[in-house]
């Protein structure tokens, strides 16, 4: 089994680990608040859980709690006071993850019952729905889960789906009932949310797209751009993927290279571009460069889906060490503006 990552965790995952963290007493006093069902599903992920490295515990807490700020400031000034505090606090990026996650939970609580369901299950729930429906329904659930169920609906689809949760605006809450009602006829019954409500939009589809793997992501944001130029620039400007290594200064790789070993970094490199290659040989010792040449060499032929998914885990290691401000990304090929 593979080591846990932080950016790889199912939501039940950090409700577990965050149990596990509170300790007995204080997840006891949280559990009176949960449902039964609830109580028994983060129970049974709590069992699965094992040897869960420090940084991965310490994220989530502090996700968790950044989450309760957020809600306290809602309540306290609403959205947009929030939105000011968060963004004081955490810059504007982060700040808009934690709003829309905390705005998510708040509005549509229903929608989480989806968020327990596998991607097979969810998929044969809304695979005959309209494009639109598809889209809303994705845009509330964790980005993972979407991401697994965006590639596998047909190309078309996946493309149509992915461009209407870019665009789409803020939901009234007539519509959400009527999905809401469809969806109870094959699930327990939920409960509506708010007047308003924004589920979807560029962030939302950046995340996807940033764990849908290279060829998807390829696929729907050429599509995008054939359709608004601007919006895929949008997307674009909020992902970071395994080829925008080369934005990144050379202390920049020096420190994410620290964090990757010499077969997860070669396997990453059988699909990158020559530019990439380089700019990470040119960053490593003579030794170390020759050592990651050699394992490219002898590695022989590779799944695709396997030389992505090291793209993918170093792509999130980098945001990450960009989020934590210990390293910087230059955006655009030379743009002057500079993003910690």
């Amino acid at each position: 089994m593979s080591e846990l990552t932080y950016e790889n965790l199912t939501g039940l995952q950090k409700a577990a680990i965050l149990m596990v963290a509170l300790g007995v007493e204080t997840a006891s006093l949280v559990a009176r608040g949960l449902k039964e069902e609830e109580i028994e599903d983060i129970t049974r992920e709590m069992t699965r859980l094992r040897d869960i490295p420090g940084p991965v515990i310490d994220k989530v807490v502090d996700e968790f709690y950044q989450m309760m700020k957020a809600q306290e400031y809602i309540e306290q000034g609403g959205p947009d006071y929030a939105e000011r505090l968060l963004q004081e606090a955490l810059g504007p990026h982060r700040a808009s993850e934690i709003l829309n996650r905390v705005q998510r939970s708040m509005h549509i609580g229903g929608f989480q019952l989806l968020r327990r369901a596998d991607a097979n299950q969810i998929l044969n729930l809304i695979q005959n729905e309209h494009p639109q429906t598809i889209a809303l329904i994705l845009s509330f659930l964790d980005a993972a889960q979407s991401a697994q169920i965006i590639m596998r609906l047909p190309d078309d689809l996946q493309r149509e789906v992915i461009y209407r949760m870019a665009t789409m605006e803020k939901v009234p809450t007539e519509l959400l009932n009527e999905v809401e009602k469809a969806l109870e006829q094959q699930i327990e019954s939920v409960e509506t949310g708010h007047a308003m409500n924004e589920p979807g939009g560029v962030q939302v589809v950046a995340e996807i797209l940033n764990m849908a793997g290279k060829t998807v992501e390829k696929t729907i944001l050429d599509e995008i751009e054939n359709r608004d130029p601007d919006l895929a620039e949008r997307i674009r400007d909020l992902m970071f993927t395994f080829d925008d290594l080369v934005y990144l200064d050379d202390r920049s790789i020096q420190r994410v290279l620290k964090e990757v070993d010499t077969r997860q970094m070669a396997l990453a490199l059988k699909g990158a571009s020559e530019e990439v290659k380089q700019k990470i040989f040119a960053n490593m010792s003579a030794r170390a460069a020759e050592m990651l040449r050699e394992e490219l060499e002898y590695m022989g032929p590779v799944r695709v889906r396997d030389v992505e998914e090291a793209q993918r885990q170093i792509a999130n290691l980098v945001r990450s060490l960009e989020e934590e401000g210990e390293i910087v990304i230059v955006r655009g090929g030379g743009s002057e503006e500079i993003l910690v």
